[in-house]
């Protein structure tokens, strides 16, 4: 039996990408990843994130927001960035510790421009549906993957 990668996703507040990340690796992927995330601050569990994962069967109600500073003696293979501000913040791992950034949009910052505009509150989801579902589609790439991602361009 092959050892399981452990991975953690890292995001700004731990709150929304980085739980649906958590969330959809352990659902798809659970055999081969011992799965994490953490925030450089933690902004609690985004009830939106929550909302949309379980409209397709993915319970992350159960998660919470973790800090960065809580994984240091916890031996991580790999570090994924789900947001600009975390790849730019995330702290020196030593070892073998590899970090990668994959970036995807903000649901509740493109929700609240979308209501600034006067869209309605099932416009407003759809931010996080559609974030939710690009990273259901990244999750299915791994660790193949990942492979990719580490090739010199």
């Amino acid at each position: 039996m092959q050892k399981k990668i452990s991975l953690l996703f890292l995001c700004t507040g731990n709150s929304c990408r980085s739980q649906m990340a958590e969330g959809w690796t352990r659902h798809l992927k659970g055999d081969l990843f011992t799965v994490y995330s953490a925030g450089i601050e933690t902004h609690g569990l985004n009830p939106m994130a929550v909302r949309v994962m379980a409209e397709v069967g993915v319970d992350i109600s159960g998660q919470k927001s973790q800090h960065i500073g809580d994984f240091r003696d916890v031996p991580l293979d790999l570090i994924i960035t789900v947001c600009g501000h975390a790849h730019e913040t995330c702290p020196f791992f030593p070892g073998t510790t590899r970090v990668i950034h994959v970036g995807f949009d903000d649901p509740p910052k493109m929700a609240q421009q979308l209501a600034g505009q006067g869209a309605g509150p099932e416009e407003q989801l759809d931010c996080y549906r559609q974030v939710r579902d690009a990273i259901k589609e990244f999750i299915l790439s791994l660790p193949q993957g990942l492979e990719e991602m580490e090739k010199p361009e």
